[in-house]
């Protein structure tokens, strides 16, 4: 696993650095063998509305003031949301149109191999939402635990794509230094920039100011160490991460495992 220094920008560790965890390349595969079914049934626009309602809600409608909203809309806009959606997104949960209240909660749970997992939700009803988590883990046989049970084993990082056909490591090097960011590495197709949460818009600006703008910005979990799959455990694991992640009231899934790149790209198709 790639430790990323809380540095300034003299200290930036600029060596690329071929990621070796599956908080970075294993769940880019995985993304973008979903994404184009995801797009088709509206999945992405569904759980991007879900944000940004719940975001207007906790910090107001001016994203200016509000951080989450003004990320939230940004990955709107990356995904060519039409603006009516978005604007009415903000306005329900400001209470200037009538919405359907959401509360989030964050699932914790084992699957296949002792692997970690989170699961981000925003749902209209908890009892519904954990029932059906429940027999989605219990399948495949993993299980949910009680707040704490994993928790622990990730970490928060902003986190800003690239991808290299756009851009070259020089000028990646140069920005992530002015825009202080934590480091910058290898990510395949990509150059990956990471830095605190709380950096993350703050990076992000300086980045489009040098006409560099990134595909995906947005703050993640990575896990802190990882569990090796292999075989049925493999594949169990992936069609859990699936499942769950396809699941209506699911934001986000994080998990500590890792499979060799070939036998994913096997199991996925």
């Amino acid at each position: 696993m790639i430790a990323f220094p809380q540095a300034a920008s003299s200290d930036l560790k600029v060596s690329p650095k071929e990621i070796q965890m599956s908080g970075h390349s294993k769940w880019s595969t995985i993304k973008h063998k979903k994404g184009a079914a995801d797009a088709k049934r509206g999945k992405i626009f569904t759980k991007i509305i879900k944000e940004i309602t719940v975001a207007a809600r906790m910090g107001g409608g001016d994203p200016d003031g509000n951080p989450r909203l003004r990320s939230a809309i940004d990955k709107a806009r990356s995904e060519n949301m039409p603006s009516d959606n978005i604007t009415r997104a903000i306005k329900k949960g400001t209470g200037e149109l009538e919405g359907v209240s959401y509360e989030e909660i964050t699932y914790e749970g084992y699957g296949p191999g002792g692997s970690a997992i989170l699961v981000e939700c925003l749902t209209d009803n908890k009892n519904r939402t954990v029932a059906e988590l429940k027999h989605l883990f219990a399948k495949s046989n993993g299980s949910i635990g009680k707040p704490g049970t994993v928790a622990f084993k990730f970490e928060s990082k902003g986190q800003l794509r690239f991808p290299k056909a756009d851009v070259d490591e020089d000028r990646i090097m140069e920005a992530a230094m002015e825009a202080e960011a934590d480091d910058y590495a290898d990510d395949g197709d990509h150059w990956l920039v990471t830095t605190e949460p709380g950096d993350l818009q703050r990076v992000k600006d300086a980045f489009v100011a040098a006409g560099l703008v990134p595909t995906e910005a947005e703050v993640t979990k990575i896990p802190i160490t990882t569990v090796r799959l292999e075989g049925r455990d493999a594949e169990v694991m992936l069609k859990l991460y699936m499942n769950l992640d396809d699941h209506d009231d699911v934001q986000n899934v994080y998990a500590d495992f890792d499979i060799d790149d070939a036998l994913m790209e096997e199991l996925l198709g």
